[in-house]
């Protein structure tokens, strides 16, 4: 996939997390996402925020300082956008549809990484089935696998082979892990959710990471 191939992508996992945010009652948007601590509101307030990085970017800074840590920053200024009402929060992920430009520090292959992997953190705690592209979620997978930076995904899971049996992906050597790549992505990301789903003599033997997951 080229770069507007991957940005169409996202366009179209934008719309459908906009579907689902408008389906879910209100029990529901206080429900446990899967990041640990995170509510469904504060996950989809967090990819809202998205919409207003730069403008939020000075208090994001203070808030860091305040509390020691990016992810604490990242939490804190999220958990105080969800106290906006629930049509603003989703109305502003729908104003991002059309945006085609990353975040700051990060390019368009992060991008692809949050919409494939904060719908998911919603949909699945909720037990919603909320399908993934195979083609956008291997060039996120591989993004994953291959930065320096971004969950650690290369070392945490060394000695296993992964396979996707839905797309044409695979990374690492040693005792195979198969399965679709909605899975995979999950796993690579700090996302053992969807273990279930896949199979292979690494699967067996794999233990799920014990920290809660980064949003």
């Amino acid at each position: 996939m080229d770069r507007e191939d991957v940005w169409r992508a996202i366009d179209h996992e934008r719309r459908r997390l906009v579907e689902l945010l408008e389906d879910l009652s209100d029990d529901e948007w206080g429900h446990p996402s899967l990041c640990e601590g995170w509510t469904v509101r504060q996950v989809a307030a967090h990819v809202a925020l998205q919409n207003t990085t730069w403008a939020a970017m000075p208090r994001g800074v203070l808030e860091m300082i305040r509390s020691g840590s990016m992810n604490g920053a990242i939490q804190a200024v999220a958990c105080r956008h969800a106290l906006r009402p629930t049509d603003q929060i989703i109305a502003e992920i729908r104003d991002r549809i059309g945006v085609w430009r990353p975040l700051p520090t990060v390019t368009y292959l992060e991008s692809a990484i949050d919409y494939l992997a904060h719908p998911q953190d919603i949909a699945v705690p909720l037990g919603r089935r909320l399908e993934m592209p195979t083609d956008v979620a291997a060039v996120a997978a591989q993004r994953v696998w291959t930065s320096p930076r971004m969950f650690h995904a290369r070392r945490r899971l060394a000695g296993y082979h992964l396979f996707a049996t839905d797309t044409n992906w695979t990374a690492g050597r040693g005792s195979e892990v198969t399965g679709p790549i909605r899975a995979l992505l999950l796993l690579l990301t700090g996302r053992p959710a969807l273990m279930a789903d896949l199979s292979g003599p690494g699967a067996a033997t794999l233990q799920a990471p014990a920290a809660g997951v980064r949003p």
